[in-house]
């Protein structure tokens, strides 16, 4: 796997050495995570060159007429990280906050996730700058169709494959499909995955990364000479993925004794009820005024003395700032990019085991996968077998991790990063540069 050209170290940022670098930049993160495993890969520059770059980069404007008659328009980016093992993998995320230097990182995350796993995808991302929260279902629509419109270009089961993401759910899959198919002249279900299961949805997909974080915590806690049913969690993050992970947990012995979402935090060290606070967020839109803990700040719930912290919300919670204080003996990242690489150090000198997002939450694009799979063979499987195959590959994928943060005496993250990037990069030197 190693080259004899070696990479100069002078290309590598180091997040606690560089001034420059900003600490909750996702890119600059990634990048900084990317940079430590080629190193250590002793990845020759052209190849580093290449998967340091994404493949492509499309800003489109999105004009269309609001309820009241007026004209607005958004904008929208997809962005193809690297597509070398596969179609490009990732969802559309529909928010404010949406930037392409954001989607290109989440891009490259989903890049080295599918590798991490070793299933046949790239990675992707796209996003749109929009409040949903204050847009009608018409409006949302219309903007969902014009924005498929805008990057159909790259949208194909053999080349772009969208999917659910902040924001985003399986109604707005619905549309991206349908607006493809009206365009391509036939219904082409595997375009995008997390959609309904009526229209070639799979089943277990909603459920797949919380259940993907369940999994390899179980592993972990395994590995470390704990059990599940006698360990405390802390969830942050009460959404599709958080509640998920904490029900199973639940369910497999595990105490929760701490959860919270944007609006309120709770902590019970007797347990949290699980159910109870599904059914309260399903009546109630929020966790705001759940009576099954004591309410805590929200910053409180990530430095609660649990077994297993899971961060299942927003990118760069655990920063300098607060990683000193963790006192979890697990970090499973749910969400995509919780923990700065500034503060990877500190956690790494305070013997925490990080169980980093792109293992840690890729049961997500697993299932994905699988549900591409199925549109495609058009043959569906039952939710045991999806799960079923779930569970292997992601404990598989865990115990590969594993293997090379031992042989390397490293941390997991860096041993993720190493083990997708070298199967990213293989891939690269069989195909050669067409030119």
């Amino acid at each position: 796997m190693a080259s004899k050209h070696r990479l100069s170290t002078s290309k590598i940022v180091h997040p606690d050495k560089d001034p420059v670098l900003n600490e909750e930049n996702p890119f600059d993160a990634m990048m900084s995570r990317f940079d430590r495993a080629a190193e250590l890969l002793d990845l020759e520059p052209g190849i580093y060159k290449i998967l340091r770059n994404a493949e492509k980069q499309i800003t489109v404007s999105c004009p269309i007429v609001m309820d009241n008659g007026e004209v607005e328009v958004f904008t929208g980016h997809r962005v193809l990280y690297n597509t070398s093992r596969g179609p490009g993998k990732g969802g559309i995320r529909f928010d404010m906050h949406v930037t392409l230097e954001e989607v290109t990182a989440l891009a490259a995350w989903m890049t080295w996730k599918s590798a991490v796993v070793n299933i046949p995808f790239g990675g992707a991302k796209g996003g749109v700058v929009c409040d949903p929260l204050k847009m009608s279902v018409g409006e949302l629509e219309r903007l969902t169709r014009r924005y498929t419109v805008g990057i159909i270009q790259t949208l194909g089961p053999d080349s772009d494959v969208p999917a659910p993401d902040v924001n985003t759910n399986e109604r707005v899959m619905a549309w991206v499909m349908d607006t493809y198919s009206m365009h391509v002249g036939h219904t082409t279900t595997a375009v995008v995955t997390g959609k309904p299961v009526e229209m070639g949805g799979s089943l277990g997909r909603r459920e797949a990364t919380g259940r993907g974080c369940t999994i390899v915590t179980t592993d972990a806690l395994d590995h470390l000479g704990m059990h599940v049913s006698k360990s405390t969690i802390a969830v942050q993050g009460f959404g599709n993925v958080g509640s998920t992970a904490a029900m199973l947990l639940e369910e497999a012995g595990a105490k929760i004794v701490g959860i919270s979402d944007r609006d309120a935090a709770f902590h019970n060290a007797k347990g949290i009820n699980i159910k109870q606070a599904i059914e309260y967020v399903k009546k109630n839109k929020s966790l705001k005024g759940f009576k099954g803990g004591d309410e805590i700040q929200g910053s409180e719930l990530l430095t609660l003395d649990v077994d297993v912290l899971l961060p299942a919300a927003l990118e760069s919670v655990i920063t300098t700032k607060n990683a000193h204080d963790i006192r979890a003996k697990v970090v499973c990242e749910g969400a995509n990019g919780p923990t700065t690489a500034a503060a990877d150090s500190i956690l790494d000198e305070k013997g925490v085991f990080v169980i980093p997002d792109i293992l840690a939450n890729a049961g997500g694009v697993t299932v994905s996968y699988f549900e591409w799979v199925q549109d495609r063979g058009g043959y569906f499987w039952d939710e045991k077998t999806v799960n079923d195959r779930l569970t292997e590959i992601m404990r598989r994928s865990f115990a590969d991790v594993l293997a090379l943060s031992k042989s390397h005496k490293g941390n997991m993250r860096t041993a993720a990063y190493m083990l997708s990037i070298s199967r990213v990069a293989s891939v690269h030197r069989l195909r050669g540069i067409y030119s």
